[in-house]
C-alpha cells in the first residue's frame, strides 16, 4: 500500500469596492477623529508612514514642505485615484493639495482604509 499525499493550495479570494468616487469628502475629518488629531499635531509624521503604507518611500512627503504647489501631496493623490479608479481630474488634485493639504492626506488615509484588499485564504489548514 503506498501512501500518496495530495496537497492543494488555497486561492486568494479578493473583494474589492468598484466605486468610482471618494469613500468620504475632503472635509470628512469626524469619519476618522484618531487619524485627523494625528496629522494636525504630527503632520510629518503622519504623511510619513501613510506614504510608506501606500508603497513609496518613507521620507518623501519631507520633500512636500519645499515650493507652492505641493508636488508629492498631489502625485500621491493622482496615483491613488488611478489605483482605485477615482474619477478625477489633475486640476481639483492640485487645488485641493495646495489649500487643504492636511485634508487631503486624511481622506487618502480613509480611503486606503476602506479599500485595503485583505487576501483571505479559504480552506487553509494549519499543519
Amino acid at each position: 500500500m503506498s501512501n500518496q499525499m495530495v496537497v492543494m493550495q488555497p486561492r486568494p479570494v479578493m473583494v474589492f469596492s468598484d466605486s468610482d468616487q471618494w469613500g468620504s469628502g475632503i472635509c470628512d475629518c469626524c469619519d476618522d477623529v484618531p487619524e485627523c488629531c494625528f496629522a494636525y499635531w504630527c503632520f510629518a509624521c503622519f504623511t510619513c508612514i501613510k506614504a510608506k503604507k501606500y508603497g513609496e518611500c518613507l521620507c518623501l512627503p519631507l520633500l512636500d514642505f519645499c515650493g507652492i504647489v505641493p508636488p508629492i501631496t498631489m502625485s500621491i493623490r493622482v496615483s491613488m485615484r488611478q489605483r482605485y479608479g477615482i474619477k478625477g481630474d489633475m486640476c481639483n488634485d492640485c487645488l485641493v493639495a495646495t489649500f487643504c493639504r492636511l485634508c487631503v492626506w486624511c481622506q487618502m488615509s480613509r480611503e486606503m482604509k476602506a479599500r485595503d484588499l485583505q487576501i483571505t485564504l479559504v480552506g487553509a489548514r494549519n499543519l
